[in-house]
């Protein structure tokens, strides 16, 4: 008996010992992940004066609140922000009207060279824009989409396609195909029985690609750099260059104008969050 207490109170040690270091591995990941966004509220609330000075600190000696005001004042914050959301948003809404009708195929029909085409989306994946960029550039010059929302659209949506067509064919093969038979059964055809059975089903799956495509426009730069010349059209991410100027770099202006940047996808994320480890887990099964 005592051999057994003794026994148990070591593993019982051993668990708390491993729980202890299991919290403090989590606390330094997270400390590590979030030091850079702490040095950029610190940043913002610095004077410029504070930032350039030799004898600066990590925390301002004295917070600026209107900075966060002031870069409102001194570039088009709201059309910046406007261009950003209708390119986000657009985008997001293309690529998945076309990556839905994508997935449901590719999961639920045979068809000669389907395996040709998987491998297609999985290897255009591995283009970045930056190394298509002269080519899209003439492409949008073709076109006529050259400084233009509607081209940034287009190529976001392009570059994202191959993203959420691969999550949502794996959410849509996690799903028995017994379901939408039950439905035909009813008397609904194959494309109520994908709006009302399947879609319903896959809400998981399809909010985690709509949140990756969306955040992946949202942060995209390069193209828009290239394609946008006029400062009407430029999303948030090129606009507040121009606290970056030849001679003097505001950086208390531009890490606040950061820092509005991020608040659309902290939101964005909170609101689906309860979704996004189902759709990551149901997105990744092997078809």
């Amino acid at each position: 008996m005592a051999g057994t207490n003794a026994s148990a109170k070591k593993k019982n040690t051993k668990n708390t010992v491993l729980r202890v270091l299991l919290y403090v591995v989590v606390i330094l990941i997270c400390l590590f992940t979030l030091y850079p966004y702490f040095v950029t509220v610190c940043t913002a609330l610095k004077s410029r004066a504070e930032i350039f000075s030799m004898n600066g600190t990590i925390f301002p000696i004295k917070a600026i609140w209107s900075n966060f005001t002031d870069v409102w004042k001194l570039a088009p914050m709201s059309s910046y922000m406007l261009n950003s959301i209708v390119i986000a948003g657009g985008s997001t809404l293309l690529a998945m009207l076309c990556g839905i009708p994508a997935a449901y195929a590719l999961s639920r029909m045979k068809f000669k060279g389907q395996t040709a085409f998987l491998g297609f989306v999985i290897v255009s994946q591995m283009f970045a824009p930056v190394v298509l960029l002269i080519g899209i550039y003439k492409v949008m010059m073709a076109f006529h989409l050259t400084n233009s929302i509607i081209g940034l659209i287009f190529i976001n949506a392009a570059f994202n396609q191959a993203f959420a067509i691969w999550l949502l064919r794996g959410t849509f093969l996690s799903i028995s195909s017994e379901m939408e038979q039950a439905a035909t059964i009813d008397g609904c055809n194959r494309v109520h029985a994908l709006l009302r059975i399947l879609l319903p089903v896959a809400a998981p799956g399809i909010v985690t690609a709509l949140i990756f495509v969306f955040i992946n426009a949202w942060n995209e730069y390069t193209v828009a750099l290239t394609l946008i010349s006029t400062d009407t059209f430029k999303p948030l991410t090129v606009g507040i260059n121009i606290f970056n100027g030849y001679n003097m770099i505001e950086w208390q202006y531009l890490f606040a104008a950061s820092l509005y940047a991020i608040v659309p996808v902290v939101i964005l994320f909170v609101g689906i969050e309860k979704n996004l480890v189902g759709g990551l887990t149901s997105g990744g099964v092997k078809g």
